[in-house]
């Protein structure tokens, strides 16, 4: 394909302008939170109790480099946070501040990406414009704790832009390796990129599978040593929902094809999110049937392409490659996160903002096309843009959700009443906020009324004991 505009090309940073507007737009979608708080929901484990993050001392840069952290290895993004530390102490104003300057440097490489992959200067703008505004990526730009994913995008977003290439330079494979290695030490989603370049060498540059497989014995080392590291870690430490942990393989396998559709849904229409799902795990066997039916086809038709429009194959792989760590087939305490499409998002939107360009090009005609007129620009940009102006509204809306606590286990508890660890995150709340009484109640009502599992059970009794003995020692004294 050509360039949207050619002559650009030749322009020293073609991407400036592009670039700044995005962050401009980044900037005055996200300001509001910038004055916004921790919330109690894993930022008392990554930033306001963690020891990691409190001292420089060699011990302290040891244990970051080898140690696992609630769930995760990902001794980069530990050290992300004690420089933020450092430079921030506990204002989470530094930090939503940081997230957001992250989440303003994907767009840009979103842009960058993806101009360079089709050719079209339009298809890489639009698609940015849609990445930096939709509302599935509140949960990974205001949530403090989200840092690891958005760090690990932008290394992630780096190694592709050197990666996926029809040749790449000495240079180009030594800063892609070198971003992949820093994209692995933030988050191990990372290890789902190999195949992806793995794909792009096949079905796009038309590179034998030996070569391509070659291509990528090193990044795919790095990614079989993290993932025994993660894996090993998900195994051993508990936490979040749990109760689809006695599934069998095929049963998840089964709830995977709905919860696929699911997040199509939520790309598309983004109006009820929410920091947790709880989608059915029973009685779903017609659902499973159609989901996996529709899959069939979708496979299928990107089977049938993948030779006369490789880039459409490829994003349909890339979409479920990236989905793929989070779907539980290696057990994790979550079914469903809006933080989960923050990449993924990419490719699904790619290919719509594609079509919308190919449609307006064909609806105008060749010679329109040759002259570039402001009909078809305008034809281009219209579906993209009604969907920008919709995305930017309601994430505006959805954004004071997380605010605070209360904002996001009052939303939460709304929406999920019948959840124990939803309960329990309330009761919190309530207790943080001086509520001693109604939070040690809140709590009884859950343990008799909504039937946690045997952790949880423990975990209220003990924090019920633990509130009441503060609440006479209180009296005592």
């Amino acid at each position: 394909m050509n360039a949207d505009n050619p002559q650009t090309e030749t322009t020293p940073r073609p991407w400036l302008k592009p670039g700044l507007a995005l962050f401009a737009l980044v900037l005055a979608v996200y300001w509001p939170s910038f004055g916004y708080e921790f919330v109690n929901w894993d930022d008392p484990w990554y930033v306001i109790k963690n020891p990691l993050n409190k001292s420089w001392d060699l011990a302290t840069l040891k244990a970051i480099a080898t140690e696992v952290i609630n769930r995760n290895y990902a001794p980069l993004t530990m050290f992300t946070l004690l420089v933020e530390h450092t430079l921030f102490g506990l204002d989470a104003a530094g930090y939503h501040v940081f997230n957001t300057l992250l989440h303003g440097v994907n767009a840009v490489l979103v842009y960058v990406l993806l101009k360079q992959l089709t050719g079209r200067a339009s298809v890489g703008l639009w698609t940015a414009v849609l990445f930096a505004l939709h509302p599935v990526q509140l949960e990974s730009v205001v949530w403090v704790s989200s840092l690891k994913g958005l760090l690990c995008s932008t290394f992630i977003l780096a190694h592709l832009i050197c990666w996926l290439r029809p040749e790449r330079t000495p240079q180009q494979e030594g800063y892609g390796l070198l971003f992949f290695a820093l994209a692995l030490l933030s988050k191990a989603l990372t290890i789902v990129v190999p195949p992806i370049v793995l794909l792009y060498d096949v079905w796009v540059c038309r590179k034998k599978w030996s070569e391509a497989i070659a291509r990528q014995f090193i990044p795919g080392l790095l990614s079989v040593w993290l993932l025994l590291t993660t894996m090993q870690a998900q195994e051993t430490t508990l936490g979040g929902l749990r109760g689809h942990f006695d599934l069998s393989k095929a049963h998840i396998l089964a709830l995977d094809s709905i919860i696929l559709w699911k997040y199509v849904g939520m790309l598309l229409c983004p109006t009820d999110l929410c920091v947790l799902y709880d989608p059915p795990t029973r009685g779903i066997a017609l659902q499973v049937a159609v989901a996996s039916l529709g899959w069939l086809l979708v496979a299928g038709a990107a089977w049938r392409v993948r030779r006369t429009q490789p880039l459409i194959a490829l994003s349909a792989a890339a979409w479920l490659l990236l989905l793929l760590p989070v779907l539980n087939l290696t057990r994790i305490t979550t079914l469903m996160n809006d933080r989960y499409l923050y990449l993924p998002l990419i490719p699904f939107f790619a290919v719509l903002v594609a079509g919308c360009v190919q449609l307006a090009e064909r609806w105008c005609g060749a010679e329109s096309l040759q002259s570039s007129t402001v009909r078809l620009r305008l034809l281009k940009a219209c579906v993209p843009a009604v969907l920008a102006a919709w995305f930017g509204m309601l994430t505006a809306q959805h954004l004071p959700v997380w605010r605070n606590d209360v904002a996001l286990w009052e939303h939460t508890l709304e929406r999920l009443p019948h959840v124990p660890l939803v309960r329990i995150q309330y009761a919190w709340m309530l207790r943080h906020q001086g509520r001693t009484a109604e939070a040690i109640e809140f709590m009884e009502s859950t343990l008799n009324q909504y039937h946690p599992d045997e952790l949880d059970q423990v975990r209220i009794n003990d924090t019920i004991t633990e509130w009441r003995q503060g609440v006479r020692t209180t009296d005592a004294s």
